[in-house]
Parts: structure tokens; C-alpha cells; sequence
């Protein structure tokens, strides 16, 4: 049993401990390649699809994870299926075997498919204008939970000649609140030998956890980082972001330029605009004081994404207005600091940064 009491399935180990499973009930470990191949190449979830294994060995999988030999073997079961008008996001929900909801996202871009995937059940942080933290934390997902996610958009964009181009670890909960669950399934997604996903390809975002940046940076990952910071002062973070006041920004940036030094990578930082909270040109001035200790040379080894809050229903906060959001992201660059306004995607659907909760809020009542 797993910590959170639930079952792991095959997604939930790494190739040696598959290669131990089959060991333990004495198969050949060769037969672990064939299985990782299947479920990480083909993407396969039912047993019947390995036609290579024999079906006594069918029979003992199904067996070990008490499981039926002749269903799909998937942990997450496919719910509603929400799309936006324009055609170019959709928001899936995932049932769990607990009864528990969460939710993943796809965005089309021209030569892009990004998937925004969950790693918990709700949230702890109770960040104040996002929908994830008003339904409070329910539990971790385990790393299988994670990576199903991704291959169930990786499974449906294939039947189409399509792949998954990027994924950002943004969705439903803290990441690094669930750390070692969701880099187990960054690794296992990465597998040279399965998935074989690009560790670049893949963003973690975090509210700030200092510790677990710390960890972060000690392990040289290629993995790309963002900060949700919304704020550049301790007293408008703290009203926003309330862990703020345990890991304030003193502490959040002097773990953010031992990472940039560290490693040599640039960091993101993020920025939900809303209006006349912190949306003001002192606001951005303060950032780009504040990202001076980035400085090396000529360059900065940060960026600034901003967007337009997006609507939720226990926040009263407004989006800021587009020409707000310009005349922000023009005092930041006037700084030297580089500086996007990022595209609203999937707001009529609850899709947008911020938003997910309301299929899964929903499917639990």
C-alpha cells in the first residue's frame, strides 16, 4: 500500500522495480522491457494488448495488482470532457479509486500541445483567488496518478498523429508539496528507454517551498522552475499567498539565486494581474528591484510571465485590464528584465490558470 492507503498499480514503479516484481514471482526481467515498452511506447492499458507476455504471466499481473485480466488496468477513470469555444483547450476530469476528482488540461498552440497536469487532490496552500486552494487539500496523487495523466493525452493525441510537446506541472495542487511523487514521475516520463520525454520539455511551478527548491537545486535537474510570487512585498504576499509568512521573499529569492547560480538556469516567475491589488507601475518597480540579485554580467536568468487574473468563485478580485497588463510589463522590461503577457486560454471552461476544481468540486458531491 502506498502512504495515501491506495494500491499502487504498474504505473507506480520504475523500470527496476518492475524488473524486481517480475523477479519475485519468477519471470525473466526481460519481461520488464517488454511491459515499459508497452506502457510507456505503445501506451497500452489493457493486459490483452501484451500479446508478447505469455497469459499465465497476464494472470499473475493481474493477480499482484488485483486487478481484472480482461478490463483496462488505468487507475484514473475518464469523466467529463469539457472544451472551449475556440476549439483550442479542453479540460478532462479523472476519477481516482477513492472517489476523489482532479483535473488536467490540453492546449493547442500552432506547433505546440501543452498539457497542464495535477499532482494532488485539492491544495494546502489556500492561495486566495485560485479555485484549487479554496477546495482545500483531499491528498496527495502518487506518481502512477501522475504519469497516467500525461499518457492519457499522449494515447489520445497519437490516434490523431499528434504528441505532447510540453508539460507543465501547474494543475491541480503544490508540486513541491508532493515532491517526491511528482519528480519520481518526471524521471519515469523521461525514462530514455519508455516515454522518453525531455526533462526541458517539462515546467514544475511551485508558490515557494524553499526547502524543496533547495532539494531542487542540489539535484541539477534540467527540468525547467517557476515561482508563483503575484506579489513583491511581504504584506500584499501574505494576504495573497499565505505561505508567505512561513517562507517569506527574503528566504523565496535567496533560494531562487542559489538555484540560478547553481545550476545556470534561468527561473520564471509568475504573475496574475489584479486590478489595483498588484497590478500598479510601483508594483512592477518593485519586482524589478527585487530581480536585480539576478543580474550577472548584462543578462538576467529570469523571466516575468504575467496574465490577467482569471475569474473564480470565492475571490471578488477583477483581471486588471490589457492595457494595465502592458503598461506593467513596460516597466519591467525598462529594467532589462525580460517580460511576457501570456495568452488567457480555456476561461469559459474553468481551464485557465487558477481555475481548476469546478468538474472535480463537483463530481465529489
Amino acid at each position: 500500500m502506498s502512504r495515501s492507503g491506495i494500491t499502487p498499480t504498474l504505473y507506480d514503479l520504475d523500470l527496476n522495480d518492475l524488473q524486481s516484481l517480475l523477479t519475485s514471482i519468477g519471470q525473466p526481467t526481460y519481461r520488464a522491457k517488454q511491459i515499459w515498452e508497452g506502457l510507456y511506447r505503445h501506451y497500452w492499458n489493457r493486459l490483452e494488448q501484451f500479446s508478447s507476455l505469455p497469459h499465465s504471466l497476464q494472470q499473475q499481473i493481474a493477480k499482484h495488482f488485483s486487478t481484472d485480466p480482461d478490463a483496462d488496468f488505468t487507475s484514473l477513470k475518464s469523466g467529463a470532457v469539457l472544451r472551449s469555444s475556440d476549439g483550442e483547450t479542453s479540460k478532462s476530469l479523472f476519477h481516482l479509486r477513492d472517489g476523489l476528482a482532479v483535473e488536467a488540461v490540453l492546449m493547442r498552440y500552432e506547433n505546440r500541445r501543452t498539457l497542464c497536469i495535477s499532482t494532488q487532490a485539492g491544495c494546502a496552500m489556500g492561495c486566495v483567488f485560485c479555485a484549487t486552494g479554496q477546495m482545500g487539500f483531499k491528498r496527495n496523487l502518487s506518481s502512477g496518478e501522475i504519469v497516467e495523466q500525461v499518457l492519457y493525452f499522449a494515447r489520445q493525441l497519437s490516434e490523431i498523429g499528434e504528441e505532447v510537446t510540453n508539460v507543465v506541472i501547474m494543475g491541480m495542487g503544490e508540486p513541491f508539496h508532493n515532491y517526491g511523487a511528482t519528480l519520481a514521475a518526471v524521471d519515469r516520463l523521461n525514462h530514455p528507454e519508455g516515454y522518453n520525454f525531455g526533462a526541458r520539455r517539462f515546467t514544475i511551478s511551485t508558490v515557494g517551498l524553499v526547502p524543496a527548491i533547495h532539494r531542487f537545486t542540489k539535484e541539477h535537474r534540467q527540468v525547467n522552475l517557476a515561482i508563483s510570487l503575484h506579489a513583491s512585498n511581504d504584506e500584499l504576499r501574505n494576504r495573497l499567498l499565505p505561505i508567505n509568512r512561513k517562507y517569506p521573499l527574503d528566504e523565496l529569492f535567496a533560494a531562487c539565486v542559489e538555484y540560478v547560480h547553481a545550476t545556470r538556469r534561468r527561473v520564471t516567475f509568475e504573475w496574475a494581474l489584479i486590478n489595483g491589488i498588484n497590478d500598479l507601475t510601483e508594483h512592477a518597480r518593485q519586482l524589478a528591484e527585487r530581480l536585480k540579485v539576478f543580474r550577472t554580467d548584462k543578462a538576467m536568468l529570469c523571466h516575468v510571465n504575467i496574465i490577467q487574473l482569471n475569474p473564480t468563485h470565492k475571490y471578488s478580485g477583477q483581471a486588471s485590464t490589457r492595457q494595465r497588463a502592458i503598461e506593467f510589463k513596460s516597466e519591467v522590461e525598462k529594467h532589462g528584465i525580460a517580460c511576457t503577457i501570456r495568452l488567457r486560454r480555456g476561461i469559459d471552461i474553468q481551464a485557465g490558470c487558477g481555475q481548476l476544481a469546478t468538474l472535480a468540486t463537483a463530481a465529489e458531491q
